[in-house]
């Protein structure tokens, strides 16, 4: 039975991101985020636990992919839709109303997904650290703006939100990142010292500090300092 339980949590993380979605649609982002959330932490979950019970296999990696399709490639595509859908017209407008306006575009969100997605399944070289930006931290990135938008009171930070420019721009560099030939560090400690896992450490303790100073603001934020540093982390033995 414990080759099944792993599965059964990847099965969780699809459950999650099936709710996430039909909050979604419904531009209820507070119950969509949640439920990301959650959908994430499975995410997380069935990989440790199927170490943890020695019982990784194919049937796993691909029901993996296919969740995370879900919770971090359809979720995110729609709240970028309906993103810019409530900027073109200041209000949920209908899918057959907008069928042809630019609010499809966030939908490229779910495609650079699904791409990544598959290449991820092919690619040996992601065992350790990943290269392009993982489909979870686009997500999360996504699904932050209009928890931003809604309860931050900075309103610079608003207008950027509701500018379609700005939300045009996110959607394809999101997308490019996800598939690009970008190394990136992993969040996976091989022991607990210091030197080996500064870069981790420092990563941790800027992030917690962000997140307790400015709250959902602190989201995109995180994701852009993780770049950079993974950024400079390549960078240091050029130096």
């Amino acid at each position: 039975m414990k080759k099944h339980i792993p599965n059964l949590l990847t099965l969780g993380n699809l459950f999650c991101g099936t709710i996430a979605a039909i909050f979604a649609v419904e531009s209820n982002f507070t119950g969509a985020a949640l439920f990301v959330v959650i959908g994430i932490l499975f995410d997380f979950l069935d990989g440790f636990v199927a170490r943890l019970l020695k019982v990784s296999g194919d049937l796993g990696t691909q029901l993996d992919s296919l969740a995370d399709m879900v919770t971090s490639g359809v979720v995110p595509g729609i709240v970028m839709f309906k993103l810019i859908q409530y900027d073109l017209f200041d209000s949920p407008n209908s899918f057959e109303d907008s069928i042809l306006d630019i609010s499809l575009i966030g939908l490229i969100l779910t495609l650079g997904a699904c791409y990544r997605l598959a290449k991820f399944n092919l690619d040996t070289r992601q065992t350790d650290s990943f290269i392009g930006l993982p489909t979870p931290a686009m997500c999360l990135f996504v699904i932050s703006l209009p928890l931003i938008q809604e309860y931050s009171e900075i309103e610079f930070v608003q207008n950027l939100i509701s500018n379609n420019y700005f939300l045009i721009g996110v959607t394809l560099v999101l997308t490019y990142l996800m598939n690009a030939e970008l190394p990136l560090f992993s969040l996976k400690f091989k022991d607990s010292s210091f030197k080996k896992n500064w870069i981790i450490y420092l990563f941790l303790v800027i992030s917690l500090t962000l997140i307790l100073l400015i709250n959902y603001l602190s989201i995109p934020i995180i994701i852009t300092l993780y770049i950079v540093l993974s950024i400079f982390k390549n960078l240091i033995p050029k130096i």
